[in-house]
C-alpha cells in the first residue's frame, strides 16, 4: 500500500524543464539568472520592492533580526503556536524570545501582544521586533499588530513561512511588517526543495541581508570581511524550480481548496468535529487543513483518529506542539488569558487538532481511500 502523506511535494513537467534550463546555463551555484528572476518574480508576487533568495526560512528571520540591529539579550515577541524554526531564529541571533498565545484562529492574540510588550517595558527590557506567524496558511492579525508595535516604535518581522499565498484585506502574504520570510521547504505550499525568501521595501535593509548570506564579503576583488557573514543563498539550480512552482501557485492552491472542502463534507454532522479555519478562511491559502475534535461530544479523541489513519498509513499529525511547552524553551515569558488553565488556547487546540493530508498532489483515488479510512473509523465509534 502506497502511503498517503500530509504535504509532499507537487512537481511534474514545468518543474523538469526549469531545471534543465538552469542546469544547461552552467549556472550550479548560488549566484545566476534563475535565482535573479526568481527573486524579482517573488518580490512583484508579494508587493515588495526587495526579495533575497536564501536557504531557507531560518535564514530569512535569522538576518532579519540581525539586520535591524538585534543586541544580545533583546526581547523578541513571537508566537507560541508555531514551528520551532521560529524561536531558533530568534535565539541564532542571541536574543530571548518572548511567547504570545494565540486566539481561536491560532495565530498571535494582538490583545495579549500589547499585555507583553506593556509588561516587559515596565520591567526595563528592550523589545527589538515582533515577531507575528501565519498558521497554516491563515495571515494574522496585522492591522492591529502593526498598530500596536508601530506605537512603541517596535519593528514587525512577518514569519510568513507557512503563509505564502494567503492574503488579508487582498494583500498578500509577506507584504506585510518591515520584514518578511516566507518558506519554500519541501512540504510547503510551493518548494523549491529547501530554501526561502527575505522581503522588505528597505533597499538597505535587502543590501545588507544580500550581503551576510554570501558571507560577508565587501565588494573588492579580494576577500575583504568587516563582519561575521553566514552561507544563506538560495542556489541558482533551485531557483529555477522554484519559478515553475511560483507560475503554478493558483493552480496549486485551487486544488487545497477542494481538499478542504472535501474534509468540510466529510466531517459535517459528525458531533464533536470543526474544521480549523478560524471561521472564516476565504481568503487562506489552505495549506494544511486540520480539524478540531471535542471528545466530550464526538466520543474519541483526536489521537485516536491519528493511530486509526497511521493503521491504513495515511499521514497526520496534530497541530504544533507550542513553544511553551517545548522542554527545551521552559523559563522563557509566556503570556496567556487568565480564564484558560494548562497552558492557553494554544495548548488546548494543540490537545485536540488533527492535521490531514493537505497537498495539492493528492489524487482523487488518494481522497476515496482517506474517506473509506475515516468512515470505517467513525462506524466503529
Amino acid at each position: 500500500m502506497t502511503r498517503i502523506f500530509l504535504s509532499p511535494p507537487d512537481v511534474g513537467p514545468a518543474e523538469k524543464s526549469a531545471l534543465a534550463r538552469a542546469f544547461e546555463t552552467n549556472y550550479i551555484t548560488s549566484a545566476g539568472p534563475e535565482l535573479d528572476a526568481f527573486e524579482a518574480e517573488v518580490a512583484t508576487y508579494c508587493h515588495r520592492r526587495h526579495a533575497v533568495g536564501l536557504s531557507s526560512c531560518t535564514a530569512a528571520l535569522h538576518l532579519s533580526l540581525l539586520v535591524l540591529g538585534v543586541k544580545p539579550g533583546d526581547r523578541v515577541v513571537t508566537s507560541t503556536m508555531t514551528f520551532a524554526a521560529t524561536v531558533n531564529s530568534i535565539i541564532h541571533a542571541r536574543a530571548v524570545p518572548v511567547l504570545v498565545d494565540c486566539d481561536q484562529t491560532g495565530n498571535m492574540d494582538p490583545g495579549l501582544l500589547e499585555v507583553a510588550l506593556d509588561s516587559l517595558a515596565d520591567k526595563g527590557q528592550r523589545v527589538a521586533a515582533v515577531m507575528p506567524v501565519d498558521l497554516l496558511g491563515k495571515l494574522a492579525d496585522y492591522d492591529r499588530i502593526n498598530a500596536i508595535a508601530g506605537d512603541r516604535s517596535i519593528p514587525v518581522v512577518s514569519d510568513a513561512a507557512e503563509g505564502m499565498g494567503a492574503t488579508l484585506g487582498g494583500r498578500p502574504a509577506g507584504s506585510f511588517g518591515t520584514s518578511a520570510a516566507v518558506s519554500f521547504n519541501g512540504n510547503k505550499i510551493m518548494t523549491t526543495s529547501g530554501g526561502g525568501m527575505y522581503l522588505t521595501d528597505d533597499e538597505e535593509l535587502a543590501q545588507h541581508v544580500r550581503k551576510l548570506s554570501t558571507q560577508a564579503r565587501e565588494p573588492v576583488l579580494h576577500y575583504e570581511h568587516t563582519e561575521i557573514g553566514y552561507n544563506y543563498r538560495l542556489s541558482n539550480l533551485l531557483a529555477g524550480l522554484g519559478r515553475a512552482q511560483l507560475s503554478r501557485l493558483p493552480e496549486m492552491m485551487g486544488r487545497r481548496r477542494q481538499v478542504r472542502e472535501f474534509y468540510r463534507g466529510l466531517f459535517s454532522g459528525v458531533n464533536g468535529v470543526e474544521i480549523f479555519d478560524g471561521g472564516d478562511d476565504r481568503e487562506d491559502s489552505c495549506w494544511l487543513t486540520s480539524i478540531l475534535v471535542d471528545p466530550s461530544t464526538a466520543g474519541w479523541q483526536s489521537a485516536d483518529l491519528i493511530g486509526s489513519l497511521a493503521g491504513d498509513d495515511i499521514e497526520t499529525r496534530p497541530l504544533w506542539k507550542p513553544m511553551h511547552l517545548q522542554p527545551v524553551h521552559r523559563g522563557l515569558d509566556y503570556f496567556t488569558h487568565d480564564e484558560y488553565p494548562a497552558g492557553g488556547i494554544s495548548a488546548d487546540l494543540f490537545s485536540r487538532g488533527v492535521t490531514l493530508p493537505s497537498g495539492s498532489a493528492l489524487t482523487d483515488a488518494d481522497l476515496d481511500r482517506i474517506h473509506q479510512s475515516i468512515n470505517t473509523f467513525l462506524e466503529t465509534r
